[in-house]
């Protein structure tokens, strides 16, 4: 039913489950599977060197996660193709599910508290907003 899929993990427990479902769908539907990591750049840059250097710390930063994800998908024998970039997290996860042309985002719910998704929404309320293809949100 789904042939590619894109899972966005921030490294947390309730995006490793999420994982863990996405890797049973593209198992279950010999999907074609990719992961994103953002690490969020709060401010707007002066310098592509502030970018690139944002980008290095990304890749440092979710180096474990990648680690854990790959051992995961491997674990049941799925090839997960993975991406880590430096921006926006939900501007760039919604832009490279457009640009995969995934049928499905599989997120992980956020762990903040009620009165923060009252106030701010979470991201994966405008995950689920924004994205031109289905979502699932596990927990």
């Amino acid at each position: 039913m789904f042939s590619k899929i894109l899972h966005a993990n921030d490294g947390s427990e309730h995006a490793f489950r999420a994982l863990a479902l996405a890797i049973a769908i593209a198992k279950q539907n010999n999907s074609e599977l990719h992961m994103v990591s953002v690490e969020e750049i709060d401010y707007m840059p002066e310098f592509i060197e502030e970018v690139r250097e944002e980008t290095g710390t990304a890749s440092r930063r979710f180096h474990s996660v990648l680690q854990r994800a790959r051992a995961m998908a491997e674990e049941s024998k799925v090839k997960i193709h993975t991406h880590v970039v430096a921006g926006h997290a939900v501007r760039d996860i919604v832009k490279l599910a457009t640009d995969l042309h995934v049928e499905l985002l599989v997120i992980g719910a956020s762990g903040h508290s009620q009165i923060y998704a009252h106030m701010l929404g979470t991201r994966a309320a405008r995950l689920v907003h924004l994205a031109q293809c289905p979502v699932l949100v596990a927990r």
